[in-house]
């Protein structure tokens, strides 16, 4: 009895596991959760540091550390913070910072031509036709009394910030287009764009050239009207992103580096650039790239939203402009000797990072 009792005890224990185990072989297993982004596999976190101004022309490095795209290459961004353009120039060639991303000025082919290395790579901002960036702007007074082309600068007073400075080019390339030289007006430095914005409202100068939002806040004072817009002038490759020579050779990690910097770019282009029927249509991230560079220059949205630069949508530098840069200021003696654009563009790393970024989508 005893046996039999042990026995039917054994029995329904084993009944009930075979139960469980069959219960457990009809049950779907539970989805895998999504794992959490992770930089490249494989690939070590390597920390790069960039030499920045706070503009919005800096908005693709931007949106590139607050949405995570450099992270996602293995990338850590160093962000050094700089206040002027040429010292971020000498701060890459001297491998004080392995990329640079500012203004392509005379003083940077001097640099070049004095024997120091740095790598031209992306687009950071150009002026593009259709595009409002940079503008000559005519003193109100002289414009209602008539003054209104290119050509009615010839003897007046025109300022800029700096010789040899963006600005100082522009102002050099437009008055070509109309057949006129520098020596047909009187150049006048001014240093800060601040100091510019002040002679124009004080009659000290005649003209000025400017950027937005600086454009707009002088017309609408009633301070200068728009004689020009550059882009829509000349096609002119302000800024770039630059590599310091130790680092253009570690070609795998500046490829990474790039790749990030062109989904940036993307996301940029896609949420301010777009036009449709010849309008700037805002994208669907427009909002928020606004608030990205707003949180890193400090600047009001309102302001941002003025002065939007033009930028290649997969940061691709407007290379033959390189050349006639450096022929343009060679030829107005800023350059001290020749420079070949061969010198210092190198679209290799470019386009290896195209590649690694994927087709545009």
């Amino acid at each position: 009895m005893k046996g039999t009792k042990k026995g039917l005890i054994i029995g329904v224990l084993m009944l009930f596991a075979l139960g469980i185990m069959l219960a457990g072989c009809g049950k779907s297993p539970e989805p895998a959760k999504p794992a959490a982004p992770k930089p490249a596999a494989t690939q070590q976190v390597t920390k790069v540091s960039v030499g920045i101004l706070k503009l919005t022309s800096t908005a693709p490095i931007f949106i590139g550390m607050e949405k995570g795209y450099f992270k996602e290459q293995g990338i850590e961004l160093d962000p050094q913070w700089f206040d002027a353009a040429h010292p971020i120039a000498v701060a890459t060639a001297s491998n004080k910072v392995q990329v640079g991303a500012t203004g392509i000025t005379a003083s940077l082919f001097n640099m070049v031509a004095g024997g120091q290395k740095l790598s031209i790579v992306a687009d950071k901002g150009r002026e593009q036709k259709g595009y409002s960036s940079s503008a000559l702007l005519m003193r109100t007074d002289l414009w209602d009394a008539g003054a209104k082309k290119l050509e009615d600068l010839k003897g007046k007073r025109v300022g800029i910030t700096q010789t040899g400075s963006t600005f100082h080019y522009m102002l050099g390339r437009l008055l070509e287009t109309k057949g006129l030289k520098l020596s047909d007006v009187e150049v006048v430095p001014l240093g800060k764009l601040s100091s510019v914005m002040a002679a124009l409202q004080g009659k000290q100068v005649d003209a000025v050239i400017l950027n937005e939002p600086n454009i707009t806040r002088m017309e609408k004072a009633g301070h200068g009207r728009v004689v020009v817009q550059v882009g829509d002038a000349i096609a002119y490759q302000t800024s770039a992103i630059f590599f310091a020579p130790d680092f253009t050779k570690d070609r795998e990690v500046a490829t990474r580096f790039l790749a990030a910097y062109i989904k940036s770019s993307r996301y940029y282009y896609d949420a301010t650039l777009v036009k449709k029927d010849g309008k700037l249509v805002p994208g669907a991230n427009y909002d928020e790239v606004i608030g990205i560079i707003a949180k890193y220059t400090g600047a009001p949205a309102a302001d941002i939203k003025l002065g939007l630069p033009y930028m290649d949508r997969d940061g691709k530098l407007l290379e033959s402009d390189i050349q006639t840069q450096i022929d343009w200021y060679l030829s107005q003696k800023m350059i001290e000797k020749k420079v070949s654009s061969a010198q210092v563009v190198d679209m290799k790393i470019w386009e290896e990072a195209l590649k690694k970024a994927g087709a545009a989508q």
